[in-house]
């Protein structure tokens, strides 16, 4: 028997919810530490997820097991949180979740017709809707300080990189112009990596969101970064879809748009300083995504990005 398979009859045995499996498929996505696994019933269907982590994280994925069975109240169409525990003698803690059967947005939305991806981002936006409807507890730290402190932090490690993004100059002038629009929004329940590789779709409609692992509490409008930095390369009418959807079906104000634009401007410069900690190997990428964006929006000349107002 391989080490893996010995792992995942260990895991089984471990742990009783699982003893009724027929197998457990591993994962191999992501750049979470977690290890991940489907778990199929005896009929040989995907039934659920299983994550595993070092049991020194145990008490974080607590917290965030709670913030699931919120988004469960709320019927929020997602991975329902079953089972979470610890494997003391393996040094391990686990979560079971629901299996949200489909395949990922970012495989399928190629496919749709733009009608029916425009529809899906409909339905994502109205979920992130429903998410952003919870309120962080009162001992948070205020958005605008927390938000500043980080862009400090991100724009002096920017600085020391040698990497530098063209126009530099132009794009942080705009941040430090709009940091004060940070001031008194509200802190609400972040999903925080909401974009097509976490979101499932099955024959053609929405199925559900998955991956809450980077989840936080901030600015809802900070929500929509991911769009303008990954969602548009696979599908602008998902896109376009999601902020409507969101808007319940109207065109967002001027205030979104200029939110969206300093979150957006704020994340090119931390995104330098992620990839460099992270994987070197995608800068090339990370760059070509920022350029984008800096056309997008004209250097920020534009709030609303080209790619919607052409829509």
């Amino acid at each position: 028997m391989s080490d893996n398979m010995r792992q995942l009859e260990i895991l089984r045995d471990a742990i009783p919810f699982l003893r009724n499996s027929s197998r457990l498929e591993q994962i191999h996505k992501g750049y979470s530490s977690d290890k991940k696994y489907i778990v199929y019933d005896s009929n040989e269907h995907p039934q659920y997820i299983l994550r595993t982590y070092s049991i020194d994280m145990h008490s974080d994925k607590q917290i965030k097991f709670k913030h699931l069975q919120l988004m469960e109240q709320r019927a929020v169409r997602c991975a329902r949180p079953i089972e979470i525990g610890t494997i003391p003698e393996q040094e391990l803690g686990y979560t079971i979740l629901s299996f949200v059967a489909g395949n990922e947005a970012f495989e399928q939305l190629p496919q749709l017709t733009e009608i029916e991806q425009f529809d899906v981002g409909v339905e994502a936006g109205i979920e992130l809707l429903k998410m952003n409807q919870v309120s962080a507890p009162d001992h948070k730290e205020p958005w605008y300080e927390l938000m500043s402190r980080k862009h400090q932090r991100y724009r002096t490690q920017y600085a020391e990189c040698g990497v530098v993004i063209p126009n530099d100059a132009v794009l942080l002038s705009f941040i430090d112009s709009n940091l004060h629009l940070m001031k008194d929004r509200p802190n609400k329940y972040q999903h925080d990596d909401f974009h097509p590789r976490n979101l499932v779709i099955k024959d053609g409609k929405f199925s559900g969101v998955i991956d809450f692992d980077r989840d936080d509490w901030g600015d809802p409008i900070h929500e929509f970064v991911k769009i303008g930095l990954f969602s548009t390369e696979v599908s602008i009418p998902f896109s376009t879809g999601q902020i409507r959807g969101y808007h319940h079906g109207e065109e967002p104000n001027e205030e979104f748009w200029r939110l969206y634009s300093l979150y957006l401007a704020m994340t090119l410069i931390s995104s330098v300083v992620w990839v460099l900690k992270v994987n070197t190997d995608e800068l090339d990428d990370i760059m070509r995504r920022i350029q984008r964006c800096m056309d997008d929006h004209s250097n920020f000349e534009l709030m609303v990005p080209k790619w919607y107002s052409q829509v």
